[in-house]
Formats: structure tokens, sequence, C-alpha cells
């Protein structure tokens, strides 16, 4: 009897130990808290909203003229958001009739359409023939308006003010802001044409299909 009692004491020693043993093995972690609040997300400076709104706005697709490259046109960074350059003289453009009403020069500043010929501006900070004497209120009423200064002659195409207008005025400041700080580079774009000063005569014989 004695060894049938030793044979059925061992299993429930073991069984004992192994229960006093697991918890020492896997100690219990702390519940997970969820209430504990999300890091805070550092807010960009107004310069660095404004760069990242230039980026991504297409600014620099007719602002920064395009010079050709292995892989095509691109942007020549080194005249960025200049506008059309004052040393590009351009011919009268083609008449705009038929189907193909719009025209637009290599460098991707100058595009002649019904409204006449219209350059892009200069977005750089040069005092005499960018940014330079603007203020952040000059900047929003402009996109606002589609005015030059808000109160002058109309924006023309293709600059898509009606789309930026609905940006709100701290975006609108933060474009402004950024483009402050980029270089300044003296460039005087020439004043939109009207129809009549830019549009050639239609070739002999081609009539604009209705």
């Amino acid at each position: 009897m004695s060894a049938i009692r030793s044979t059925f004491a061992v299993p429930s020693i073991l069984a004992v130990l192994a229960l006093v043993a697991v918890p020492a093995c896997n100690p219990e972690s702390p519940p997970a808290r969820h209430d504990d609040p999300p890091a805070p997300i550092a807010k960009p400076s107004p310069v660095e909203r404004g760069k990242y709104l230039v980026a991504t706005s297409g600014c620099h697709d007719c602002h920064t003229p395009m010079t050709m490259t292995a892989s095509g046109p691109g942007p020549d960074m080194s005249r960025a958001l200049s506008g059309h350059p004052e040393a590009v003289v351009l011919p009268p453009p083609p008449a705009p009739v038929g189907p193909w009403i719009a025209a637009s020069a290599a460098t991707g500043t100058a595009t002649a359409g019904p409204w006449g010929v219209s350059f892009t501006a200069n977005l750089t900070p040069d005092p005499e023939t960018g940014l330079g004497t603007w203020t952040t209120q000059n900047f929003i009423d402009t996109i606002r308006n589609g005015r030059h200064l808000g109160a002058g002659r109309p924006l023309n195409p293709p600059m898509p003010w009606p789309v930026y207008a609905n940006m709100t005025d701290e975006d609108l400041a933060a474009i402004f802001a950024y483009l402050q700080t980029v270089p300044a580079i003296k460039n005087r774009v020439p004043a939109p044409l009207p129809p009549a000063t830019a549009a050639a005569p239609a070739p002999a014989g081609k009539l604009a299909a209705r």
C-alpha cells in the first residue's frame, strides 16, 4: 500500500509545483491603457506649410520656365518661380481658331488664346519685378478676387485662381510667406497682350471649325 501511495503522491506533488511555478514564469503584464492622449503632432510653420502648398499646387508648372532635358522639358530651378523670361521675345501666336484655340510657348510661361497672350508672373521677392513690395493682404486679395493686387487687371488663363480662391486665408498667407523666402530674381515679365495685339492672321484658305 505504501508503494501505491507513493505512486499517487508523486504526480500530485508535481501538479502543485507546476501551479506554483506558472505565475512565477509568466507574471501578468499590467493591463494596457487606452485612455492615454496621443502624442502631439508638430504643426508646420507657415513657411513650411507654404512650401508644401507651392510644391503640390502646380505653381512651378507655369511660373518656373521650362528647359529641354534628355528626358523632355523640365523646370529650370535656377529660375524658380521667376515667371516668363523677359529675354524671350515671342512672335505673334497663331489665331485662336478651330478646336485648338490655345497655344503655349516652349518655356511654359506664355499662353495665347481668345483672351490674348498671358505671361506668368514673377513670384520671387524681387522688389522691382516680383512680389518684394507686396503685403500678405495684397496676395490674398489677388487670389480671392482674380485681379492684380485685388482690384487691378483680371488674372488671365491659364491661372486657375478660381480653384485657389477656395483656399483658406491661413493657407494663402502661408504660400506668400514661403514665396518671400525664395531667392529673389530680377526678371521683368511683359504685360499681357489683348487679342487684337496678340493674334496673327489665320492661314489663307483655312476656316475655323464650327
